[in-house]
């Protein structure tokens, strides 16, 4: 049996993995799958593809990308989910700040140089028209520490997806005051690129394996009852949040790499560019 390591954040997107692994469909093909949860998101990841330490990531799009085009050996696979994740933009209950336009020149918690929550920080700042070059940023590693930072006042605001932190939200520890989506899809699945080619049959029936459950995803019986009760969510959030997620089972599009890649560019974020085969498994 051949060992995979998997690695991915602890969040609803990645149930159907868990699905598969609980039901044994990867030891049928002979693939034992080893998940590993990443609290600390997409730059942890990046740095565990680098390290030869993960074989595949499920990875937000914009953050290994970037990643990529500075040097990290990996390629996309496929696109995973399609649809846009929803940043929301939280600061402490007892904090003062009430509107989008308090946070300038604030500081932002995120979980690590690299991450989502840094890249999308910096999106939605340069959005704002605010000094992208000024921004100050707390690293926390993961939601546990920015909740930390928030309510003891070492950060400003964090921000992260928008029906991981509702709990937080409704517990009244954090007070969310606005929403960025990202102008891209938000998920992808990547692998290092050596494991790639010398695994190819055995990554494509790891994919048809996901692709299939992600496909029907949304038809399993109580699926939202499953999702709420698994990750701590009120079922009137996990709905809403079903019927605004798509899953993918198809590569990422050239349009949407060169939209990523050139908000990357324009941000300053990354000094080249590469064209989308560079990036890219063709499986």
């Amino acid at each position: 049996m051949k060992k995979i390591t998997v690695v991915g954040v602890p969040e609803h997107f990645n149930l159907p993995w868990h699905l598969c692994i609980e039901n044994n469909e990867f030891n049928e093909i002979g693939v034992d799958l080893q998940w590993i949860d990443i609290p600390e998101g997409t730059g942890k990841m990046c740095q565990m593809l680098r390290n030869n330490e993960t074989d595949l990531a499920i990875i937000l799009t914009e953050g290994i990308i970037k990643d990529i085009a500075k040097g990290n050996p990996s390629s996309l696979i496929q696109q995973y989910v399609s649809t846009p994740l929803l940043w929301g933009i939280h600061v402490a209950e007892s904090s003062p700040f009430q509107n989008i336009t308090d946070l300038e020149n604030k500081r932002i918690a995120i979980s690590r140089y690299g991450s989502g929550s840094h890249l999308m920080a910096i999106v939605h700042a340069k959005k704002m028209g605010w000094d992208t070059d000024t921004l100050n940023f707390i690293e926390v590693n993961t939601i546990d520490h920015a909740v930390e930072a928030l309510t003891n006042e070492k950060a400003d605001y964090f921000m992260w997806e928008r029906f991981m932190t509702k709990p937080l939200v409704d517990q009244k520890i954090f007070r969310r005051i606005g929403e960025c989506p990202t102008p891209w899809p938000s998920f992808v699945i990547a692998g290092r690129q050596k494991f790639l080619q010398e695994n190819k049959a055995l990554v494509e029936n790891v994919l048809e394996i996901i692709n299939r459950t992600t496909l029907e995803f949304k038809l399993i019986p109580s699926i939202d009852r499953t999702l709420s009760e698994r990750y701590n969510q009120k079922a009137e959030d996990i709905k809403e949040w079903l019927k605004l997620t798509s899953w993918s089972q198809k590569q990422l599009s050239p349009d949407a790499f060169s939209a990523v890649q050139n908000q990357l560019a324009e941000l300053n974020l990354i000094e080249k560019t590469l064209d989308y085969s560079q990036a890219i498994f063709k499986m």
